[in-house]
C-alpha cells in the first residue's frame, strides 16, 4: 500500500480575503465544488492506496474530520502538531509513525491545497516513480512549465526529459523574469510542485544524514504523543525544540538518491489570484466571475463575489482582481497578485481582526456568522449539526436570546430542559449554565442576540464539553 499523506497547514495569505489564518485556501471551494482539500483527498485515494493521513494544526482538526466526512473518505491517523514548524518536522513525524507500523511504508507527501484536474493521470505517474521509491530512491513530481513563472521554484534535469523518471541535478529558488525565460527554452527545468514518494525507511534516513538535529525531538514528540479524541497529539515540549525549516532546505536540497518525475497534466498550486484567474476558465474577453457578479466592458479580469446578497459589478476594467466578502474587499491590479499579503500584513499593523480571521467562525458542532455589531450587543447566525452539541457553559457579561428559525433545540438553562421549536424563543439570563442541542435530523439554525457589557469569545466558562476543549 501507499501511504498517502497530506500536509494541511498553511497561512492564509496570498489567497485573502477569502483564505485567512483562521480557515486557510485548502477548506475553500476555490477551483469546483470540492474543496481542495476534498479533491486532494479523492485524488490520493483507490486501489493501491491507504487511507489518508493527515498533519495539522489544532485548530483545523474538526473542519478536516468534517470536510473528509462530507466527501465520504475515512480517514487513517491525523496527527495534530502543537505549533507549525514547516514541512520538515511534519514529514519526519509522519514518517516515524508510518514506520512503527510498517517500516517499508510508502509515503506520497502532498500539499492538500493544489490543484491537479485530471486525477488518474497523476496516479499513472506516482504507479511509475513507485519501482524507484522502493528501492530508496527520494521521488520528486515536476510539472512540464508553460510560461516563465516566477512564483515557484523550480527542478534541474541531468538531460531533457518529458517522460519516464529522470536524476535531478539540483533545485532552483523562485527566479526572476529573465532567468525563468531561460529556464523554460532550455527544456531541461521542471516546476517544483512540493510533492514527494519515498519509503519511510529512506526518508528517515535522510534525515539521519543531512538533519540529523531533527530526530530526536521529533521522535520523542511522536513517541510521547497523546491520543484526543480520534486525533493524536504530538507532545508539545520535545516538539518546540525542532527546527522551523522545509524539507526542500532540510534533506532534499542535499540528498544525493533523488529523481524526478514529470507531470505534463494541469496543475497549480493556486499561489495567487492570477492562478485562480487561470483556473477559473476565462471567456472569451479574458474575464472570469464567480457568485453574483456582472462585467461590463471588462478584460481579463477577475470578479468574485461570496456573498449570496451582495452584487459586485465591474465596468471598464481591465487586468483587475476584485474580490467580495461580507466583511472585506479586495481589489488589485492582476500583476501584483504576489502582493496581496502585503494587505495582510498592514492590515495585522492596524490590528484589524479581517487580517487573520474568517467572517464564518467554524466550530466542531457547526459554525456561526456575525450579522450585527454594536457596542453592548451582537447579533449571529448559529447552525448546530444533526446530533451535535455545544458545551454545558455560562457567561460572566452577557445574556443571550435565542430564536429558532429552521429545526428543532434542546435547550438546558440551568436544571430545565426543553425543546425549542422554529419561530419559538427563549431568555438565557447572565450567569445562567446552558447548553444548546440538535437533536433532530436537520441541520438547526437559530438567530443568536447578545446583550451585555463584554461580547467576546472569551467569555465563557465551561462546565462539559464532548469535544474536549479548554
Amino acid at each position: 500500500m501507499i501511504y498517502p499523506v497530506l500536509l494541511c497547514g498553511g497561512s492564509g495569505t496570498r489567497l485573502w480575503p477569502l483564505s485567512r489564518k483562521s480557515y486557510p485556501k485548502q477548506f475553500a471551494a476555490l477551483v469546483g465544488a470540492e474543496s481542495l482539500f476534498q479533491a486532494s483527498a479523492h485524488r490520493l485515494c483507490g486501489a493501491g492506496f491507504a487511507a489518508p493521513t493527515v498533519i495539522t494544526s489544532s485548530d483545523f482538526r474538526f473542519i478536516v474530520t468534517e470536510q473528509l466526512a462530507e466527501a465520504g473518505i475515512d480517514p487513517g491517523a491525523i496527527l495534530i502538531e502543537p505549533e507549525g514548524r514547516n514541512t520538515a518536522p511534519a514529514v519526519l513525524a509522519t514518517a516515524l509513525y508510518l514506520a512503527a507500523k510498517d517500516p517499508e511504508a510508502l509515503m506520497l507527501v502532498a500539499p492538500s491545497d493544489h490543484v491537479i484536474p485530471d486525477a488518474n493521470a497523476f496516479r499513472a505517474a506516482v504507479a511509475l516513480a513507485e519501482p524507484a521509491a522502493r528501492q530508496g530512491t527520494l521521488v520528486t513530481f515536476g510539472i512540464q512549465p508553460d510560461r516563465p513563472e516566477t512564483g515557484y521554484g523550480y527542478l534541474e534535469l541531468s538531460a531533457r526529459a518529458t517522460t519516464g523518471i529522470v536524476p535531478l541535478k539540483r533545485f532552483v529558488e523562485k527566479p526572476d523574469a529573465e532567468t525563468a525565460a531561460k529556464m523554460l527554452s532550455q527544456g531541461s527545468f521542471l516546476w517544483n510542485a512540493g510533492i514527494f514518494l519515498f519509503s519511510t525507511r529512506a526518508i528517515i534516513a535522510a534525515f539521519e544524514a543531512h538533519a540529523p538535529d531533527l530526530i530526536p525531538p521529533v521522535r520523542e514528540a511522536v513517541e510521547t504523543a497523546q491520543p484526543d479524541l480520534g486525533f493524536l497529539r504530538l507532545a508539545a515540549a520535545p516538539w518546540a525544540k525542532a527546527r522551523d525549516i522545509s524539507i526542500d532546505y532540510a534533506v532534499m536540497e542535499q540528498a544525493q538518491n533523488l529523481a524526478v518525475v514529470p507531470f505534463s497534466g494541469t496543475w497549480s498550486d493556486l499561489g495567487g489570484w492570477d492562478a485562480v484567474w487561470r483556473e477559473t476558465g476565462p471567456d472569451a474577453a479574458g474575464n472570469a466571475l464567480s457568485g453574483p457578479a456582472i462585467a461590463i466592458d471588462c478584460e481579463n479580469t477577475l470578479l468574485r463575489s461570496e456573498s449570496p446578497t451582495l452584487e459586485l459589478v465591474g465596468i471598464g476594467l481591465e487586468n483587475i482582481i476584485a474580490i467580495a466578502m461580507p466583511d472585506a474587499v479586495l481589489v488589485a491590479d492582476m500583476r501584483r497578485a504576489q502582493d496581496v499579503k502585503k494587505a495582510v500584513a498592514a492590515l495585522k499593523n492596524k490590528g484589524a481582526k479581517q487580517a487573520e480571521t474568517f467572517p464564518r467562525d467554524y466550530r466542531p458542532w457547526g459554525w456561526f456568522d456575525s450579522l450585527v455589531i454594536g457596542s453592548r450587543f451582537q447579533v449571529k447566525r448559529i447552525v448546530v449539526k444533526p446530533g451535535a452539541a455545544l458545551s454545558l457553559q455560562s457567561h460572566v457579561h452577557r445574556s443571550e436570546h435565542w430564536i429558532v428559525v429552521e429545526g428543532t433545540a434542546l435547550v438546558t438553562i440551568n436544571e430545565t430542559k426543553q425543546l425549542v421549536g422554529e419561530n419559538q424563543s427563549v431568555y438565557i439570563p447572565l450567569g445562567a449554565v446552558h447548553r444548546m442541542e440538535n437533536p433532530g435530523k436537520v441541520p438547526m439554525v437559530l438567530i443568536e442576540v447578545q446583550t451585555g457589557t463584554y461580547l467576546g469569545e472569551d467569555d465563557i466558562t465551561r462546565y462539559e464539553d464532548a469535544y474536549k476543549r479548554d
